[in-house]
């Protein structure tokens, strides 16, 4: 009887089919030159700096440097203010991405682009910006300051401002991106049962991008959490008022460099651990 299978392909054990052969079975992949030697290069540019930042660690000095009020003032500080930004980002940048990602009106584009804007404004240029409107004398805060008597700048209001400004698009974008992932059919099918689009969206789409909105909120707390340029010229730098850890690293490495990197270090550890934890829980697709 003369076989009738095609070339490469063989018949299965018990039914005869034809069983097609996996291309490259049984062929060693090899790593490029090209690819593994720029691979190499770009994780030793990021990780040597850490690493000599473990290695020049005060390890004998730093129970006493991190015990120090001035520390836990700023560290308090940190972390208040990040989660509180992330807040407003969440409150705001949430609504914000929906419309970018849902609705179509004129114009949307150019304002894809304006919130994107502070990813590469540099942050000194976003504190000037922020004070000029919301400063005593700017367009915004002169009549908050008249009407209502609330001064922003260099306050602790005005660090939670500075650091939103400058997260909030981490969050914006990549809660867009779920959007646009996400079936639009979910939401219309709830509607054409008697739903309103906020049900929709708070029954439905919600649970959906919930992932998104997880990831978008861990970078947007760790961008607000290592702000310094925007902040420092918008809120100032006043200990137990302003003065974040960041600007308590610059302050400190003026006058006592073993200071400086004992914040440092407080800085990766407490980064390293939110972005490590809640990586595993929300962050990684299935």
């Amino acid at each position: 009887m003369t076989s009738l299978h095609k070339p490469g392909v063989a018949a299965g054990p018990r039914t005869g089919r034809p069983r097609r052969r996996r291309v490259g079975a049984g062929v060693r992949r090899g790593v490029p030159l090209p690819l593994l030697l720029p691979g190499v290069l770009a994780l030793a540019f990021l990780l040597l700096p850490l690493l000599a930042l473990l290695v020049r660690a005060p390890w004998r000095s730093l129970p006493d440097q991190l015990t120090s009020t001035e520390v836990w003032q700023a560290l308090q500080l940190s972390l208040l203010s990040a989660t509180a930004a992330t807040a407003v980002s969440l409150v705001l940048g949430v609504p914000l991405a929906w419309l970018l990602a849902r609705t179509e009106f004129p114009g949307r584009g150019l304002v894809r682009a304006l919130v994107t804007l502070p990813l590469v404004l540099p942050p000194v240029v976003g504190g000037v910006a922020l004070l000029l409107a919301l400063g005593r004398n700017g367009v915004i805060g002169k009549w908050l300051d008249a009407w209502f008597g609330i001064t922003l700048p260099f306050t602790t209001t005005g660090v939670v401002i500075a650091e939103a400004f400058v997260a909030m698009p981490f969050l914006v974008i990549s809660v867009e991106g779920t959007l646009r992932a996400a079936d639009p059919r979910f939401e219309e099918a709830a509607t054409t049962l008697g739903a309103s689009r906020f049900t929709a969206f708070r029954r439905v789409t919600l649970p959906l991008i919930a992932p998104g909105i997880a990831a978008g909120a861990v970078l947007a707390w760790a961008r607000a959490l290592g702000e310094f340029g925007a902040t420092i010229t918008f809120a100032g730098n006043f200990p137990g008022r302003t003065q974040t850890m960041p600007l308590a690293v610059y302050l400190a490495l003026q006058n006592d460099p073993d200071a400086a990197i004992a914040l440092s270090l407080v800085l990766l550890t407490v980064s390293i651990a939110v972005l490590a934890g809640l990586r595993d829980r929300w962050m990684t697709t299935p």
